[in-house]
């Protein structure tokens, strides 16, 4: 009998949701930085395991929003709560800020309070244990947050080793009920190649660049086509545009001589072949849209509004 499950992923910005989800899938398919709100939109992705197929939401980290793309982006974390047969919330294990049990963030609460209202079957997922030092002081974070919901289970883990991971993939299993598989049982991901390829570049951006400049950046891919060469040989061209909002960010995308865009090329069409198995051509060019993050019509055009239909 066939299994299916919808967990969506929910969170604080750069708690580890997306390198959880791929940990737990086997393969990237949610690109990741040390950069908060790296996640912008809803991302699906798919594990089918023999007769259950789980299907993840990763959704972008629960924050208040400065701008209209983060308006949309707080759109995405309520839908991705909707019609799901469960939850994980991921937390910090080893926080940047001190940890207090009597005064959890604002964001997290608010979370809880969201997860009570819509009575989901949630499993608490502390990360990053391996950043952590002093494991007793996992403790007194448990005993804060258990405090707040009757989690289905609470599972210290690290998305970057893995310990842990196969602990919390055996619980969302048990989540899943009889209903057919919505996706095919080879398919990881509702995100069409093209879309991919963009967040591919995205990613290099994000963890090359100075932390001020990326969260003002677009990718838009103009050219994804597969051809063959003269010699026979498949190869995947990419030509993209990469927006920024002020003069001075283009310049510092760019970088002396061009070398920084070249970088970013360089490091983004390793990850294309890759991911692809097949050699990659990979062109970009930097141009201006000044406050696009407040323009709905360049968030639209960029892929990054949200309609909950």
């Amino acid at each position: 009998m066939q299994k299916s499950a919808f967990i969506t992923l929910l969170g604080r910005p750069n708690v580890g949701k997306s390198s959880l989800m791929n940990k737990t899938l086997g393969q990237k398919v949610a690109i990741v930085s040390d950069k908060p709100q790296t996640t912008r939109t809803r991302i699906m992705g798919v594990l089918t395991d023999g007769d259950t197929q789980l299907v993840f939401i990763d959704t972008p980290g629960f924050h208040r929003p400065h701008n209209l793309l983060g308006q949309n982006m707080i759109k995405a974390v309520n839908s991705g709560m909707s019609d799901v047969d469960g939850a994980v919330f991921v937390v910090d294990a080893a926080p940047d800020f001190k940890f207090n049990s009597d005064e959890l963030p604002p964001a997290e609460l608010e979370l809880i309070k969201s997860i009570k209202a819509k009575k989901l079957k949630c499993i608490l997922v502390l990360n990053k244990i391996d950043l952590l030092e002093n494991k007793e002081a996992l403790l007194s974070m448990i005993t804060a947050y258990a405090s707040l919901y009757d989690f289905e289970a609470v599972i210290p883990l690290s998305a970057k080793t893995g310990d842990g991971v196969d602990i919390l993939k055996t619980e969302l299993l048990k989540l899943a009920k009889p209903a057919p598989h919505y996706f095919g049982d080879d398919e990881i991901t509702d995100q069409p190649e093209k879309v991919m390829v963009a967040e591919m570049i995205r990613e290099k951006l994000l963890r090359t660049l100075d932390k001020e400049v990326p969260h003002g950046i677009a990718v838009d891919l103009e050219r994804f086509v597969e051809r063959d060469t003269k010699e026979g040989e498949p190869i995947i061209e990419v030509e993209a545009v990469i927006y920024c909002e002020k003069d001075s960010h283009k310049g510092i995308v760019i970088g002396k001589g061009g070398n920084m865009l070249k970088k970013i090329g360089t490091l983004a069409r390793r990850d294309i072949e890759e991911f692809f198995g097949i050699r990659a051509s990979v062109k970009l060019w930097v141009k201006v849209k000044e406050d696009w993050r407040n323009r709905q019509g360049l968030i639209h055009s960029f892929g990054l509004d949200f309609n909950d239909k």
